[in-house]
């Protein structure tokens, strides 16, 4: 697409099913690396990766070639079966249905940078659904409470 500019950050958040703590230290960073593989092979650029057992924050600088729930599908479907075919749990992984996707612009994006980054600080005052709440009111996104992440089942 000659002559087609554009600067479109966007943050990602989901979780483990039932927001089980399944994302362990031992293989996290693996799954780090797998995921931004799979940004960069469709020609996006990731600018922070981060998360917790329970969900995963990404930022992204995003072409506009590709759909963000496209984009999502692929990250989400190849990484819950890369996860299980190298055989790092006892259990069957999979991720929660849904996501966040929140839009910043350039003067925002080293804010966020951060954000992702402390993820371990900031969760030891703060659960992923209250933090996940705080995105949806901040950004003045209408949901369903029927579908927002719950308490562990």
């Amino acid at each position: 697409m000659a002559n087609t500019y554009t600067q479109i950050h966007i943050q990602f958040v989901f979780a483990v099913k039932y927001r089980n703590g399944l994302i362990h230290s031992s293989f996290k960073d693996e799954l780090y690396q797998y995921i931004t593989g799979i940004i960069k092979a469709n020609n996006h650029k990731l600018l922070a990766i981060n998360g917790m057992s329970d969900h995963i924050h990404i930022l992204i600088g995003m072409r506009p070639t590709q759909s963000i729930s496209e984009l999502m599908q692929i990250i989400k479907a190849n990484s819950s079966k890369w996860i299980n075919e190298k055989k790092f749990l006892k259990v069957k992984f999979e991720w929660q249905e849904g996501y966040g996707a929140f839009s910043y612009s350039k003067s925002h994006v080293q804010n966020v940078i951060n954000y992702i980054q402390n993820q371990e600080e900031r969760h030891k005052t703060k659960s992923f659904q209250e933090e996940y709440l705080e995105f949806l009111e901040a950004f003045e996104v209408d949901y369903d409470e029927r579908y927002i992440f719950k308490e562990l089942i």
